[in-house]
């Protein structure tokens, strides 16, 4: 055998050092991560209080409030996720329920990706192809139309009068992005901003900021009023997501890098950074395009890297993780059902439904395709498309059983403000409410009858359940009654008001002349 020369020997001398220390980077990266499995650290900070959301039957006051008009009552969703802590969940005091009917429809052509906002009498639709929509929540019709770029791939947000936009591009041949505020009531815009870079993050309005991340990985602060940039952050990769907030001035997002990170809302100041190591055996980060979600002091994401993550808000440590079969772009929904639950999409076509506190799956469905878009919690029930079956179901939040499901949607299903579901289809925009019910909500005087019909035969198979109940009741009384009397214990019964208790005497039993055996109860 041949030795090697001078120069392979040389390079062995550096190769072996350099494989070494990898081998014990990977073997630290699986001491502080857990590996590539699943990871539960139930001592990180848990807060219980459920988190508080306004609902969609007791909205915001509006001063332009008539009571003609029951579709502008002040109700706003007024961004990706409802509110600024993207939890996806909208408590109703009177739950939807089907079958529902559709009311009207946006036809259309063009692929709708994201979902549109609520404020006041409208709705708010930004198409993939960069024109952004006003359009009646009560009719349908289309307010007025405006083109914003090329391409866009975001919900818009609105608040005060005003929607705000983010573009993928703002041209056919330009790979940059900008950012534009117009009047709600009439289109005209008051300001443009545009960007170095691309941005498909659904913008973030809090107090007088608006807040988005790009995809050169620039994070923005930008006053409301006239676009002017207040503060920016360089993460380490595109910021694909939306920025969450927690009410505690913190803001929260994933980048392309792996990392999640934590800033502080009023200078952007980094308060924490942690990394992942879900992909290639443990060695490397995936991907969040996920918008997180933060309740009970914790931030949930999920990753390309097929993990759903759970951090603890205030120092990023890792709570629990759980790995699920395929891509987490699905951004987690969490409601306070059953002590707290995280619902969350994957290409392995499952929705699951996570312990918020340990990670442990409650329950998971198979949709029967990929699941791209993130789930919304509309009362007790789970929204979310089925992007392989172009499909929609709802499914019921404590247990996952299917209630309702249509041939229409993608990606992220639908938005609410408690009277109407509208629903995002591939191309088309879909307004639904509860059969039977009037524009206002009220019920229609048919399906008044129809639910005093019901009412009254439920009331007579309670009677009847009643009934059958006394009856079986007695007949066990008296069997029990039987029982002792033959076997000679004590029987108690109610005479006069009293309770009698008696030891029968043992019968007095003779053979007859014919050869029968006859057993008489004694009298006294």
């Amino acid at each position: 055998m041949t030795r090697p020369s001078g120069g392979r020997r040389r390079r062995l001398v550096w190769i072996l050092p350099a494989l070494l220390a990898l081998l014990l980077a990977a073997g630290a990266v699986k001491v502080l991560t857990g590996g590539q499995g699943d990871v539960s650290n139930p001592d990180v900070e848990f807060d219980t209080a459920p988190p508080t959301v306004p609902s969609a039957t007791t909205p915001q006051p509006s001063t332009t409030t008539t009571a003609k008009d029951p579709f502008d009552d002040g109700f706003e969703w007024p961004m990706y996720g409802y509110t600024d802590t993207r939890a996806r969940y909208l408590p109703l005091d009177r739950p939807l329920r089907p079958p529902f009917s559709l009311r009207w429809k946006v036809t259309g052509r063009i692929l709708l990706e994201f979902p549109p906002v609520i404020c006041g009498r409208s709705l708010y639709l930004l198409k993939n192809n960069g024109a952004l929509y006003s359009i009646s929540r009560r009719t349908g019709h289309v307010r007025w139309r405006k083109k914003l770029g090329y391409l866009a791939a975001a919900s818009p947000a609105c608040h005060d009068g005003v929607v705000y936009s983010v573009l993928l591009q703002r041209g056919k041949t330009i790979r940059a992005g900008r950012v534009v505020a117009l009047r709600g009531y009439t289109g005209r815009t008051m300001w443009s901003r545009k960007l170095p870079s691309r941005s498909e993050s659904s913008p973030l309005i809090f107090q007088d900021r608006l807040y988005f991340g790009s995809e050169d990985g620039t994070v923005y602060a930008l006053d409301t009023a006239n676009g002017d940039v207040k503060w920016t952050y360089k993460a380490g990769g595109a910021v694909k997501g939306a920025i969450a907030e927690d009410g505690d001035g913190r803001l929260f997002f994933g980048d392309y890098s792996g990392s999640v990170t934590a800033l502080r809302r009023a200078d952007g100041a980094r308060i924490w950074k942690t990394g992942t190591s879900g992909g290639a055996f443990g060695l490397r980060s995936g991907n969040f395009y996920a918008t997180a979600a933060v309740a009970y002091g914790r931030v949930f994401i999920g990753n390309t890297d097929g993990f759903v993550y759970s951090f603890g808000a205030k120092d990023g440590r890792l709570a629990w993780r759980h790995k699920t079969g395929g891509y987490v772009y699905s951004s987690p929904a969490v409601s306070p059902v059953r002590g707290g639950t995280v619902y969350a999409g994957s290409y392995d076509g499952k929705l699951y439904a996570f312990d918020a506190r340990t990670g442990n799956v409650k329950w998971s469905r198979n949709s029967g395709g990929k699941i791209s878009g993130g789930p919304v919690v509309i009362g007790d029930l789970v929204f979310y498309s089925n992007l392989s079956r172009k499909s929609t179901a709802a499914v019921g939040a404590a247990t996952g059983a299917p209630v309702w499901s249509i041939g229409r949607g993608a990606f992220n299903p639908v938005v609410s403000d408690g009277q109407r579901i509208y629903l995002v289809g591939y191309t088309n925009l879909y307004a639904f409410a509860e059969e039977g019910r009037t524009a206002e909500g009220t019920l229609t005087a048919a399906a008044r009858e129809r639910r005093r019909a019901h009412l009254r035969a439920a009331s007579v198979r309670r009677h009847r359940r009643y009934v059958a109940a006394r009856v079986a009741a007695r007949k066990r009384e008296v069997a029990e009654r039987l029982a002792r009397r033959r076997a000679g214990a004590r029987v108690c019964f109610r005479s006069g008001g009293k309770t009698v208790c008696r030891v029968p005497r043992p019968p007095v039993c003779f053979k007859r002349s014919d050869g029968r055996t006859v057993c008489r109860a004694r009298k006294g």
